[in-house]
């Protein structure tokens, strides 16, 4: 059985670490907010992208352009994949990491010789740990996603794609929606589906317009600004729900300090009434002995 003091350095271990769990709650609130403002910020300037595209394939036959074209194999070659798979760099997310890992795994488990790009330290170690071989060199954080961070991660893809390394390019990545459950999701980012862009309802196109030299050659120059938009809202999406799945950890957490903290706390006062009754009970012990024998010498005095 724990003694008093041994309760009590459990207490104050526990209350302090609390006081992390706490903060760490706090910190992944203030990080989510941030996240979402900066891509509530850029989406006027995507959907313009995306509005824009859908005039230009208008104007073009159906798979003409590279990016919505699906490349067929050539003879006695299979379709080469590759996938963009985003974790976090840190734990302590609850099954966020694994979810999308799990996603990922499933997906290579039919495309044995697929590219893996990971973005996040945490899937690159544990890939890593399983010695499955992924591009060494794509090395991006999924922390503080930015533009200009998903601008060099969409030069880096492109770059596979544009050479013929790469047929088809899937991202897994963790929807995230205020008031449901994040989920995994997969979704092919190259080639691109015309369908994607079908938002002509809007507006009749614009006969007047001209592209120059020619609208093929434009949407070239497009497609990596809404690719960039694409893989940034990906980013942030994967990470508000990190976020929001840390917070429950760190919420769940400090809900497991306090019922330790209670029950604890509740040993402690135990043990210590103990301590004091069992105290109360020597000096009162004590006081009936002494009395009695200052008794008995008063009588032996009184003896002729």
């Amino acid at each position: 059985m724990e003694n008093a003091s041994e309760i009590k350095s459990r207490i104050n271990s526990i209350s302090e670490t609390k006081k992390v769990t706490d903060a760490m709650y706090m910190i992944s609130s203030v990080k989510m907010r941030k996240a979402k403002r900066g891509v509530e910020n850029t989406r006027p300037y995507f959907e313009a992208l995306k509005e824009e595209i859908s005039e230009l394939i208008a104007n073009i036959p159906k798979n003409s352009n590279r990016y919505f074209h699906i490349p067929e194999p050539g003879k006695g070659r299979r379709k080469k994949h590759g996938i963009l798979l985003i974790t976090s760099d840190k734990g302590l997310a609850g099954a966020y990491n694994i979810t999308a890992i799990r996603t990922a795994e499933e997906y290579m488990s039919r495309h044995p010789e697929i590219r893996l790009f990971i973005i996040g330290e945490y899937g690159r170690q544990y890939f890593a740990g399983k010695r499955i071989k992924y591009e060494e060199d794509f090395q991006y954080p999924s922390s503080f996603p930015s533009v200009y961070g998903s601008e060099l991660i969409c030069a880096d893809l492109l770059e596979y794609f544009n050479d013929g390394r790469l047929d088809e390019i899937d991202i897994i990545y963790t929807d995230h929606q205020s008031g449901r459950q994040p989920e995994c999701i997969r979704r092919c980012l190259l080639p691109l589906e015309r369908s994607r862009f079908d938002i002509q309802a809007e507006g009749p196109v614009d006969p007047f317009k001209e592209y120059i030299p020619d609208p093929n050659t434009v949407l070239n120059g497009i497609i990596p600004g809404y690719l960039t938009g694409f893989i940034y809202s990906s980013l942030v999406d994967s990470y508000c729900s990190e976020q929001e799945a840390r917070m429950s950890a760190m919420n769940t957490a400090g809900k497991n300090a306090e019922e330790m903290l209670k029950k604890l706390k509740t040993e402690y006062n135990r043990i210590r009434q103990a301590a004091i009754t069992r105290e109360m009970t020597e000096i009162t012990s004590g006081a009936r002995a002494l009395k009695a024998t200052r008794g008995d010498t008063g009588t032996e005095a009184i003896l002729p």
